[in-house]
């Protein structure tokens, strides 16, 4: 099967590279920044190219089995092209190089962000509205991203469309990328190491995770299968405050979520930390999803319980671990390297609202 993945350097197109090696697949990478031929990146074919502002190369998706559309701006720095360059314009580019390639399969990378808040411990399958959180751009943008996939498939049915909405993705390999969005320059990874070091969250967080290779034996399987349609994918169990300490060796330091929200975006204006508020308001609003689709239809089952998720990643920031590309680049070791590549003074990252 010849295969074209967008965002193959991230989070999950790296995992997805890893698990489509063999002479069974053909696979195309697209990425703004190619990486070296090195380790998940080896068996792929490269082509450069920024959805921000140009489409993909027809002759790259000519002849095409599939299109993975995992291209995804998450939480670009202030140096990167804008969100809305890459997340809308990106999209509506690739979904017109499929139709004038004549690509019959998408898959496409969506998010548990989309739907709107739903009662706290409630399950929502994927007949929940996409409405989105309004607190949120990431989650905003995923809902739009479900409004432009509905008006695809309802103009050209010929194309099998499958939308994958998993929740929280991580990995070891992801530590890097996801620390530089996590936390701030001035913090060291040792710190992560220090026994019970204080962790402060609100007492109402419920969190869901799956694991990266997991995200992309779903993408293997519908690439596979005749399934189409919204999937979600999530681990189990749902974790609580108490567990991401206990997980991180950390003391749980219950703290309100607005108290919390104030003080982080005091601290993304001055750009002495990256994390926008509205990651906390999505963390917040986000519904609990149900699988119950995905395992009986798709015939997916996660290897990894959210448990083993979480402990890799902290694992992998303790370690500063990372790969050969850009994006998962592993975090840099010395504070001035840090604080060099975000200057303090200004918003290292876009906002969120």
């Amino acid at each position: 099967m010849r295969v074209v993945v967008t965002g193959a350097t991230g989070n999950v197109g790296t995992a997805l590279l890893r698990l489509l090696r063999g002479p069974d697949w053909h696979v195309t990478g697209l990425a703004r920044r190619v990486p070296p031929p090195r380790g998940a990146y080896a068996a792929a074919e490269w082509v450069a190219c920024d959805l921000s502002s140009a489409a993909p190369p027809d002759e790259v998706l000519r002849d095409a089995d599939a299109v993975v559309h995992l291209a995804w701006a998450i939480n670009p720095s202030s140096a990167d092209p804008p969100m809305e360059a890459t997340n809308v314009g990106g999209t509506r580019r690739v979904l017109d190089a499929v139709v004038r390639a004549g690509v019959p399969r998408l898959v496409c990378g969506s998010s548990i962000a989309a739907y709107r808040p739903a009662p706290r411990w409630q399950r929502v399958s994927e007949t929940w509205p996409v409405d989105g959180v309004r607190g949120s751009a990431y989650s905003r943008g995923k809902a739009e991203l479900e409004r432009t996939l509905d008006a695809f498939a309802e103009h050209y049915p010929q194309v099998r469309v499958t939308r994958l909405r998993p929740c929280g993705i991580l990995q070891r390999d992801a530590a890097g990328q996801i620390g530089r969005w996590l936390l701030s320059p001035l913090i060291p990874a040792e710190m992560l190491s220090m026994p019970r070091f204080p962790l402060p969250l609100w007492r109402e967080l419920r969190l869901q995770l799956v694991h990266a290779d997991d995200v992309a034996e779903a993408i293997r399987l519908a690439l596979l299968t005749e399934f189409d349609g919204p999937v979600n994918l999530a681990a189990e169990p749902v974790l609580r405050p108490d567990d991401l300490a206990q997980l991180f060796g950390a003391t749980h330091v219950p703290a309100p979520r607005q108290v919390l929200s104030g003080v982080t975006r005091a601290l993304w204006r001055i750009g002495v930390h990256p994390l926008h508020p509205g990651w906390l308001e999505l963390a917040d609003q986000a519904p609990l999803v149900d699988t119950t689709r995905a395992r009986e239809t798709l015939g997916w089952q996660p290897a990894h319980d959210t448990r083993e998720v979480l402990t890799a990643f902290a694992g992998g920031l303790r370690g500063r671990a990372g790969t050969a590309s850009e994006a998962l680049a592993p975090r840099a070791r010395g504070v001035w390297q840090r604080l060099a590549a975000t200057p303090p003074g200004r918003p290292s990252h876009q906002s969120q609202d």
